[in-house]
Protein backbone atom coordinates (compact mmCIF):
# COMPACT_ATOMS: atom_id res chain seq x y z
CA UNK A 1 0.00 0.00 0.00
CA UNK A 2 1.38 3.37 -0.99
CA UNK A 3 1.72 6.03 1.67
CA UNK A 4 0.67 9.62 0.93
CA UNK A 5 1.23 12.79 2.92
CA UNK A 6 -1.35 14.77 4.87
CA UNK A 7 -2.20 16.89 1.83
CA UNK A 8 -4.11 13.87 0.49
CA UNK A 9 -6.81 14.39 3.14
CA UNK A 10 -6.99 18.18 2.85
CA UNK A 11 -10.52 18.17 1.41
CA UNK A 12 -11.93 15.82 4.03
CA UNK A 13 -10.31 17.85 6.80
CA UNK A 14 -11.72 21.09 5.40
CA UNK A 15 -15.18 19.50 5.32
CA UNK A 16 -14.86 18.30 8.92
CA UNK A 17 -13.23 21.39 10.47
CA UNK A 18 -14.47 24.15 8.15
CA UNK A 19 -10.97 25.54 7.61
CA UNK A 20 -7.59 24.68 6.12
CA UNK A 21 -5.96 22.10 8.38
CA UNK A 22 -2.86 20.89 6.55
CA UNK A 23 -0.80 23.73 8.02
CA UNK A 24 -2.05 23.06 11.55
CA UNK A 25 0.58 21.62 13.85
CA UNK A 26 0.27 19.15 16.63
CA UNK A 27 2.06 16.68 18.87
CA UNK A 28 2.00 12.89 18.71
CA UNK A 29 0.82 11.64 22.11
CA UNK A 30 2.82 8.44 21.66
CA UNK A 31 6.33 9.77 21.01
CA UNK A 32 6.00 13.54 21.54
CA UNK A 33 7.13 14.47 18.01
CA UNK A 34 5.69 17.70 16.60
CA UNK A 35 4.65 18.02 12.97
CA UNK A 36 2.19 19.70 10.67
CA UNK A 37 -0.83 17.74 9.45
CA UNK A 38 0.63 17.87 5.92
CA UNK A 39 3.63 15.84 7.16
CA UNK A 40 1.55 12.92 8.47
CA UNK A 41 1.84 9.58 6.68
CA UNK A 42 -1.59 8.77 5.21
CA UNK A 43 -3.03 5.47 4.00
CA UNK A 44 -6.34 5.99 2.22
CA UNK A 45 -7.16 2.64 0.64
CA UNK A 46 -9.48 1.56 3.45
CA UNK A 47 -13.10 2.75 3.83
CA UNK A 48 -11.57 5.92 5.23
CA UNK A 49 -8.09 7.25 5.80
CA UNK A 50 -5.58 6.53 8.53
CA UNK A 51 -2.86 9.08 9.34
CA UNK A 52 0.27 8.01 11.19
CA UNK A 53 3.02 9.92 12.96
CA UNK A 54 5.99 10.43 10.62
CA UNK A 55 8.37 9.75 13.52
CA UNK A 56 7.04 6.65 15.29
CA UNK A 57 4.30 5.36 12.95
CA UNK A 58 1.53 5.40 15.57
CA UNK A 59 -2.03 6.08 14.41
CA UNK A 60 -2.80 9.71 15.19
CA UNK A 61 -5.89 10.38 13.05
CA UNK A 62 -8.70 8.39 11.44
CA UNK A 63 -11.14 9.90 8.93
CA UNK A 64 -14.31 8.24 7.69
CA UNK A 65 -17.47 9.33 5.91
CA UNK A 66 -20.68 8.33 7.69
CA UNK A 67 -23.89 9.09 5.82
CA UNK A 68 -22.09 11.70 3.74
CA UNK A 69 -20.64 13.40 6.83
CA UNK A 70 -16.91 13.49 7.50
CA UNK A 71 -15.92 12.18 10.91
CA UNK A 72 -12.47 12.66 12.42
CA UNK A 73 -11.04 10.74 15.36
CA UNK A 74 -7.77 11.99 16.86
CA UNK A 75 -6.60 9.12 19.09
CA UNK A 76 -2.98 10.21 19.13
CA UNK A 77 -2.74 13.83 18.00
CA UNK A 78 -3.00 16.95 20.14
CA UNK A 79 -3.58 19.90 17.81
CA UNK A 80 -2.08 23.26 18.81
Amino acid sequence: MEALDGNAIAGELYTAFGKEMTTASGRCTHCGARSEVAELVVYSRAPGAVARCPSCGSVVMVLVAVRDESRVHLPGLELD
